[in-house]
């Protein structure tokens, strides 16, 4: 990204998620504990479903790639976030800042791919269980992820271009505390009309494609649920789309909020707490949502357990 004649500013400063000192090392400590948790819990659900037989399918494929593009996703963020704290003057470079935009616009894409491809896969499995097989093979499944990476990377680097591209020329302070796309198009001095215009059109096709797929999927989930005969097997079926439905509506409502919206419209201190969801807690909370409620993942584990605690005895 190379920035030619378009800028005259070499890095930029970031404002973090307060001006308080005291304030800022009590969510320092609380970032720290939450970026442990979404790292172990990401990596080690990735670990489990790699050798565990009993969760080749498609459903933990697809649940594994959730897991490295969490992991992926807060690691772009959570670390920098920590080391800046303890920095007086929160500087970061030109190029790394157009890295940092990059990586998490392609994680934002993933993301919303892959909770897209997940409810396709549900709406397979149980609207179509007989047929579920061949109307996922294992070759569809790679096909899915592998075009679903290529395609945020391409959203990411693209919009991480077109935002580069644009003159900084006066402040060189981002109200953030990452680089993120809305602020620097605060931060232009030159015309930002087409950014905004990208920003909205992308933004706008990726989450309501994605909203869509989930939408249609669930919708004859929930059709399908109501025809099982027994109650029991209704109650769990539903806690289960529960659970994820939640999961979704916080990551699209959060992704809309910061994006979809007028530039006027935005205040980006509001802006900075509702990308802590997306950028910190979601991925956190996936694991939990994902796995622990789910009794496979948990017969899995305690496999693994006893196959550990057997071997050291």
């Amino acid at each position: 990204m190379a920035k030619g004649n378009y800028s005259t500013i070499t890095e930029f400063i970031l404002l973090g998620l307060t001006d308080n000192p005291e304030l800022e090392a009590i969510l320092s400590c609380v970032f720290l504990l939450m970026y442990l948790v979404a790292a172990l819990g990401n990596l080690g659900l990735i670990v489990l479903i790699q050798i565990s037989p009993q969760l080749h399918t498609p459903m933990y494929f697809f649940l594994c790639h959730l897991a490295f593009v969490d992991f992926y996703g807060t690691s772009s963020i959570t670390p920098n976030t920590l080391v800046n704290s303890l920095r007086e003057i929160k500087s970061v470079s030109f190029y790394a800042c157009a890295t940092q935009v990059c990586c998490f616009i392609t994680f934002s894409v993933w993301e919303l791919l892959m909770l897209s491809v997940m409810a396709y896969d549900r709406y397979l499995a149980i609207c179509h269980p007989l047929l579920y097989v061949v109307l996922m093979p294992r070759k569809l499944c790679i096909q899915m992820v592998t075009s679903s990476y290529i395609y945020g990377f391409t959203v990411g680097l693209v919009q991480a271009v077109a935002t580069f591209h644009m003159s900084f020329c006066d402040s060189n302070v981002i109200n953030q505390f990452y680089c993120d796309d809305v602020p620097l198009i605060a931060l232009a001095c030159s015309d930002t009309r087409f950014k905004e215009l990208m920003v909205l059109f992308i933004a706008g096709f990726n989450v309501f494609c994605s909203l869509i797929i989930v939408l249609i999927s669930y919708v004859f989930i929930v059709f399908a649920i109501l025809r099982i005969p027994s109650s029991v097997g209704r109650q769990k079926a539903f806690s289960t789309c529960a659970s994820h439905l939640l999961s979704i509506t916080i990551y699209y409502g959060t992704l809309s909020f910061m994006y979809l919206q007028p530039k006027s419209s935005h205040s980006l201190g509001k802006d900075k707490f509702a990308s802590v969801f997306y950028s910190i807690v979601i991925p956190m909370l996936n694991p939990l949502i994902y796995s622990l409620r789910n009794q496979e993942v948990k017969n899995a584990l305690k496999k693994i357990i006893e196959k550990v605690h057997s071997s050291h005895h």
